[in-house]
């Protein structure tokens, strides 16, 4: 798959924000990238290895690995991070290789931002730069480390 990003990144030929918070043989997690602009600290994307349009498509072993890394992930986010909430969605409109946005809602979040594009909005997020980023993404594998069973 050539010419998809997800199959493109996953090989190295492309370098995105921050750096890998869990990779096992089945799914890679690391934090979206915004082509250098100031990003949402949060918002986790958990890609399918195996190029895979849709939630349809995965095998039900890709299907246990990606629902557990979910579910580690946004316990990592809310224990780690402070979330009070955690979005998820799957769209796929523009990047046909399965992948599932994680974005945390923090605390005091005004209820007008709450949704997982509306925190972008809020002019009080979190946003960040790379390093900001890459701190994040330590801090989630540091926890995913010390807590392999949660």
């Amino acid at each position: 798959m050539n010419d998809c990003f997800i199959c493109n990144k996953h090989a190295g030929n492309i370098h995105t924000a921050g750096v890998m918070i869990y990779e096992d043989e089945y799914v890679y997690v690391g934090h979206i990238d915004r082509n250098g602009h100031p990003n949402y600290l949060g918002h986790i994307m958990i890609d399918l290895k195996r190029h895979a349009p849709t939630l349809a498509d995965m095998t039900m072993e890709e299907a246990k690995a990606f629902g557990v890394i979910m579910a580690r992930i946004s316990k990592a986010l809310t224990e780690s991070e402070n979330a009070e909430h955690i979005y998820s969605l799957v769209s796929g409109n523009s990047v046909p290789h399965l992948h599932m946005h994680l974005v945390a809602r923090y605390p005091h979040t005004p209820k007008e931002y709450w949704g997982p594009s509306e925190v972008y909005d809020w002019k009080d997020a979190p946003m960040g730069d790379n390093d900001a980023i890459i701190a994040l993404c330590n801090r989630l594998k540091t926890y995913l480390d010390g807590n392999p069973h949660e």
